[in-house]
């Protein structure tokens, strides 16, 4: 039996909110979310205002048991040609919106190591990573990456303080790093958003320099 690999064209779905020209935020939601479920997250950091948001769906979608429409990312089937479709959708949603000044990736759980994958192949100014994991194409890579955040629920039992800590040796060889441990599991807490935003008000300045 042969196995092919057939390109083919299929259609990503974006949300977009225009709210200013000079900064873009860019992210990608975790395994069984929807980009909806992302935005609503991206809307209670209140380092976001005056920052256009862009809230990118997975192009893997699938039904719950409940019957709503989610998304993953990939699967372990032909993750390499996964991992350059999603490439090319980030480049492509891109090259569709206005073009910012500064822009910054942001991915929870499965949607990390995706804005860790956007952050390695496009020219931003700051990377965002909760609870979840760079994966090791980018850490094979040479590339430099931008300032990144790096968070973790103390009782995040998916992305493990072993993980983590890894992560954060790799980073600190590439990059400026600001990591953070909270109270909490794998989820969104307020001290992440306290810590989203000031990292996101450090970029901006940084820019405006």
């Amino acid at each position: 039996m042969n196995v092919l690999t057939i390109e083919t064209t299929t259609h990503g779905r974006v949300l977009h909110e225009a709210r200013g020209e000079e900064r873009l935020l860019v992210g990608f939601h975790g395994y069984a979310e929807r980009a909806e479920t992302h935005l609503a997250e991206l809307h209670k950091i209140e380092g976001t205002s005056g920052w256009s948001l862009a809230a990118l769906q997975s192009l893997n979608r699938f039904y719950t048991r409940a019957g709503e429409v989610v998304g993953n990312w990939m699967t372990s089937v032909d993750r390499e040609l996964a991992i350059a479709d999603n490439v090319a959708y980030v480049r492509r949603t891109l090259a569709a919106l206005p073009q910012p000044k500064t822009l910054v990736f942001i991915g929870f759980s499965q949607g990390a190591s995706m804005a860790a994958r956007a952050a390695a192949a496009i020219r931003c100014d700051g990377l965002i990573i909760l609870g979840g994991d760079i994966p090791p194409d980018v850490k094979a890579s040479a590339i430099r990456l931008p300032p990144v955040l790096l968070a973790r629920g103390v009782r995040d039992e998916w992305y493990t303080d072993e993980k983590f800590k890894d992560d954060l040796r790799f980073l600190e060889d590439r990059t400026r790093v600001t990591q953070l441990v909270f109270e909490g599991g794998h989820e969104w807490t307020d001290a992440f958003r306290e810590a989203a935003t000031a990292f996101l008000r450090a970029v901006t300045m940084n820019d405006e320099r």
